[in-house]
């Protein structure tokens, strides 16, 4: 709710209310540096709403005071799943580093579906070339913003490195300047402006692709087994997490959901170990507390009903069991 982002699962807002509640529901924090950010949703409106220290904000500047990130179990197949799966939780990691990147890629989808249309209705060559011109600026600084994270994101990662594939991407990859990439990638929208099956057949930032090569088992990810798929994944999210509080000073929150799922004792002692190093506040979940009671560092929150009722330490864990 806090992050920007599309809020829980992309669910529509009314959906999140309590059953008996009135239509309405708030969540705020305070953070360390005595900011306050809060997320608010009144019945009748139709979407929720933000504040930064009383006063009203838009939702995406939200990303500028709380960096988050999360892995779920549906990320666990991430690499062997669609390509679009990946791309969006890697432009949701490169959003966590560029707040702006999120706007870019949902203008982005915008603008192609507006050039869809235009196409389908026989709109004047003017409106088309206007639209081509502004997806290709759009796509280029996409498409550059990828690559800048990948780069500054494999310094960090140690066991696996950062693969960025993709029309727009191989140009610049290719040593072609911005102003290079983006008439080259202007010249190939009005090249391609036919319909086939009354579709829009088109290459470009919204089909681009990225994979994680796995250093120690000289193996792509999607080739090695889900265990260590999902080491890879956590290497991900901690390494952005680094690089963030690197970049801006401010630490990420970070959220897992069933954490230790697909991992060994070893290698869940490894994460609990990197977590708990992380420049980051972590929140995990799972449905065996016995996988976390030798996390020294660990609190223990029950909840019901919304509300909270205590905070155990790890060594009291046990007797709550």
């Amino acid at each position: 709710m806090l992050g920007g982002d599309r809020g829980l699962r992309g669910a529509c807002m009314t959906d999140i209310t309590r059953f008996d509640g009135n239509g309405n529901f708030a969540v705020c924090a305070n953070l360390a540096d005595d900011t306050e950010i809060s997320v608010y949703f009144n019945s009748g409106d139709s979407n929720r709403k933000a504040k930064v220290d009383g006063d009203n904000t838009a939702l995406s500047d939200l990303a500028r005071y709380l960096r988050i990130i999360w892995l779920t179990p549906k990320e666990d197949r991430l690499f062997v799943d669609a390509a679009s799966d990946r791309r969006a939780f890697f432009d949701r990691l490169v959003s966590g580093f560029d707040p702006t990147h999120a706007g870019r890629v949902a203008r982005l989808s915008k603008l192609i579906t507006e050039r869809a249309f235009a196409l389908k209705n026989g709109k004047d060559t003017n409106w088309i070339n206007a639209l081509d011109s502004q997806i290709s600026g759009t796509s280029v600084a996409i498409a550059f913003a990828r690559i800048q994270y990948a780069g500054e994101l494999n310094y960090f990662l140690k066991d696996c490195a950062i693969t960025v594939s993709g029309i727009v991407e191989s140009m610049l990859l290719e040593g072609n300047n911005a102003a290079e990439t983006e008439r080259k990638y202007l010249a190939y929208l009005q090249s391609n402006r036919e319909l086939i099956g009354d579709k829009m057949i088109l290459d470009g930032p919204h089909k681009s692709d990225f994979g994680v090569f796995n250093k120690s088992l000289n193996l792509p990810a999607n080739l090695t087994s889900t265990g260590q798929q999902k080491t890879v994944l956590l290497d991900l999210i901690l390494s952005h997490a680094k690089l963030t509080h690197t970049k801006t000073g401010r630490d990420t929150i970070i959220l897992l959901d069933e954490a230790a799922a697909h991992l060994d004792s070893d290698a869940r002692a490894k994460l609990f170990k990197d977590l708990d190093d992380a420049n980051a506040q972590v929140w995990a979940t799972g449905l065996d507390s016995d996988v976390f009671k030798n996390v020294p560092s660990a609190l223990f929150v029950t909840c019901k009903g919304g509300t909270i009722n205590n905070i155990l330490v790890a060594e009291n864990i046990n007797e709550q069991n």
